[in-house]
């Protein structure tokens, strides 16, 4: 429990920093949220994803709105019975308000039940948070129903443009390919951002938060996992790897990355879930600039980071998204409700020794699913042809993010 006085003066330190003019652009996903007094708005995503900059972003279309960060340590002890102490801060600095901003509110134990009190006063309310299963796990008891979930992820190519000035393009889209989307990291260009970024995610949200005392096994899965992305993995393989006991252990401390939106699985596409459920997955990273400033590899796979590329992009476009494997491969299909509606092969260059290899599979994965059309990504190749009564778009990867050209 925390004193009148001492929430006070958090709430209005917090105001300074929160009312100071930075560099803001329009996020795309402010396009889909609107505020609604019977929901609450939930924003989820890694760490420094710029959770609390969308948050400015709603609030400055607001007369008055209320804001605190959880993860000010000067808040350590917070508790539920606080926020009567808190609405009264709210009122002594802000003023009255009916709109209220909480970042990080997954660390307070059972915050969910002030939120659907403010629901049931008819207020306003915005939250962000960095777990997704916590997040879940309280919105799912008095939240039900009651809550919009959306998820934020760095900053897509084009919103890269917007926040570098720059033009789209060849050039533009080789430095967004390493560099990836975490606004700290393209201000400072430091790669001890990403650094610290991923020791913040192991450390407090996974090591600490899930009481894991053998760190280094984390540390050291989390890396091998980071430098094989796009790679099949097995529980039972890491298990030997890392020697961790179990593949419930492997498959639990991966879950936790999940949740941490560090990394991503992906499924085999298979019409049984069962099949599903135990064939091999794949990995992938929720940024490139993560990947090239915490692989142990020693070079830089460009046709990883396309792939990587494209699966955030799929993902962050709420696309229901697999990787087929029959004979061959085709590294994404798309299920839209019962069916598979799109199918996408990522390759940096297309040549001599890999042309048949890339569109035997993407022709394999269209015949499965009776598809009329099929899209290779490159780096900057362009072309199109009809193969089997079936048209296959090669696309370069940075006209298909900007929409130039559409497949």
């Amino acid at each position: 429990m925390l004193s009148q006085e001492s929430i006070e003066k958090v709430v209005l330190a917090q105001k300074e920093m929160f009312t100071i003019k930075e560099k803001i652009i329009d996020r795309e996903l402010m396009q889909r949220i609107k505020l609604q007094n019977k929901f609450a708005i939930i924003i989820s995503g890694i760490r420094r994803s710029g959770k609390s900059t969308l948050m400015k972003s709603i609030a400055k279309k607001i007369d008055k709105s209320y804001y605190i960060n959880f993860e000010d340590p000067r808040l350590v002890g917070f508790e539920l019975s606080d926020f009567e102490r808190l609405e009264i801060a709210f009122k002594n600095v802000y003023g009255e308000s009916r709109y209220y901003f909480y970042d990080e509110i997954q660390i307070i134990e059972k915050w969910e039940f002030h939120i659907r009190k403010l629901l049931d006063q008819q207020k306003y309310v915005v939250i962000t948070g960095s777990n997704a299963s916590l997040l879940s796990r309280e919105l799912g008891t008095k939240l039900t129903g009651r809550n919009l979930r959306y998820e934020i992820f760095p900053f897509s190519y084009n919103e890269y443009l917007k926040f570098t000035n720059k033009q789209s393009g060849l050039a533009s889209f080789k430095d967004y390919l390493k560099i990836g989307g975490f606004p700290e990291y393209i201000l400072l260009s430091d790669k001890r951002v990403l650094n610290d970024l991923l020791s913040d995610i192991l450390q407090r949200d996974i090591a600490v938060r899930h009481k894991i005392r053998n760190t280094r096994q984390l540390n050291e899965l989390s890396v091998f996992l980071i430098t094989n992305v796009t790679k099949e993995f097995s529980y039972n393989n890491l298990r030997k790897m890392f020697d961790l006991g179990s593949t419930n252990t492997v498959s639990q401390y991966i879950s936790f990355l999940e949740d941490s939106y560090l990394l991503f699985t992906l499924s085999k596409f298979d019409y049984s879930l069962k099949k599903q459920a135990v064939n091999p997955k794949k990995i992938y990273v929720m940024d490139n600039g993560l990947i090239i400033q915490n692989s142990k590899s020693y070079t830089v796979d460009l046709g990883k980071l396309l792939e990587n590329m494209v699966f955030i992009n799929l993902k962050s476009n709420q696309k229901d998204v697999f990787y087929y494997k029959g004979v061959s491969e085709c590294d994404f299909v798309i299920r839209e409700g019962s069916k598979i509606d799109a199918a996408y092969q990522v390759c940096y260059k297309l040549d001599d020794l890999n042309k048949k290899r890339e569109i035997d599979g993407l022709l394999e994965a269209m015949r499965k699913f009776n598809l009329k059309e099929g899209t290779i990504l490159t780096y900057d190749q362009q072309d199109e042809f009809i193969i089997e009564n079936k048209k296959i778009f090669i696309i370069p990867l940075w006209k298909w993010l900007t929409k130039e050209v559409l497949a």
